[in-house]
């Protein structure tokens, strides 16, 4: 038995940040030799109560929902030629409709911002929450046009302290990592890896006054601890990537980055020069959904490229 093809799954609503999202989905799925599923999500069948025979009887919601979903299989089909389009008419809101269809795909891909009066709540409303709950990796097509178009040939992963493993144990790649590796790989371009670390904290600067050490030997220590936090975040950039190189299949360009500062803005920095940022989201015991956390929110809302949301266990 072959195995299953999931569909990329893109939601349109006839917006022009939905035009971006579909072009982004329909050269994921054609890189992928996946097929492409379009969403529009519309509640009008929920109250309307019936299907109408003809279409004169149809609403006008309706008739406006096929048109934006006929439009937009047409330009994935130009967009990428051999690709297979499906679309889907869901009575439903968006967010209820993209996670159903999520369920059954290889990613949902959703744009920044919304059509007309909702169009500052969209990632708030609909983005952030497929985000958080989806159960396949999620992008959001934001950023500059020369960024979501493809022209930077780099694909930029955040690593995190957590997915250190024990020093016993081969290190597999996060699905994370291996989600930005084989964009890397079918783009032809480099995998970024940032991982970001701090030093010393104010507690310790308060224990070192409170012990009146030398100046001389507060900075020795001061140096010390930063070569110590910088080693160990090179370190963990070699354990989390050192399995990320499959054999049988063309070498990626790996580069580490490991940077002294916060996520958040180490992240953004990267943004700026990558086709595509991928962040992991862990999954929260006892909790329906994932913790995207800060810097996730930060780079969902800020980042200069798309960022693909990844859930890791």
């Amino acid at each position: 038995m072959g195995t299953v093809e999931l569909p990329v799954v893109v939601g349109v609503d006839g917006s022009d940040a939905a035009s971006d999202a579909l072009d982004w989905a329909a050269e994921l799925a054609g890189r992928r030799g996946l097929p492409l599923r379009v969403v529009h999500a519309s509640l009008w069948e929920r109250y309307e109560g019936y299907v109408a025979g003809t279409a004169a009887d149809r609403p006008a919601e309706r008739l406006h929902s096929e048109a934006v979903l006929a439009t937009a299989a047409e330009r994935a089909g130009r967009r990428v030629p051999a690709l297979k389009v499906m679309t889907d008419l869901a009575a439903d809101d968006a967010v209820t409709a993209l996670l159903r269809a999520g369920q059954s795909a290889e990613a949902l891909v959703v744009g920044s911002r919304g059509r007309g009066e909702f169009a500052s709540l969209l990632l708030g409303s609909v983005g952030l929450g497929i985000a958080a709950r989806a159960q396949c990796p999620v992008v959001v097509v934001r950023g500059r046009p020369e960024n979501v178009h493809g022209g930077m040939n780099r694909v930029v992963v955040g690593i995190a302290e957590r997915e250190r493993r024990s020093e016993r144990e081969p290190v597999p790649p996060s699905a994370a990592v291996a989600f930005a590796l084989r964009e890397a790989r079918l783009r032809g371009g480099e995998l970024e890896a940032v991982h970001a670390w701090r030093c010393a904290g104010p507690e310790d600067h308060g224990a070192r006054e409170n012990h009146r050490a030398p100046q001389d030997h507060t900075a020795r220590e001061n140096h010390g601890a930063r070569e110590d936090h910088a080693r160990r975040a090179a370190e963990l950039l070699d354990e989390t990537l050192g399995g990320a190189t499959a054999a049988g299949l063309p070498p990626v360009p790996v580069a580490h980055r490991p940077v002294e500062g916060s996520a958040r803005k180490a992240l953004l920095d990267a943004s700026a020069h990558a086709d595509l940022l991928v962040v992991g989201a862990r999954r929260r015991q006892g909790h329906f959904g994932m913790q995207l956390g800060l810097v996730n929110h930060a780079v969902l809302h800020h980042a200069k490229c798309p960022v693909a949301v990844v859930p890791v266990s």
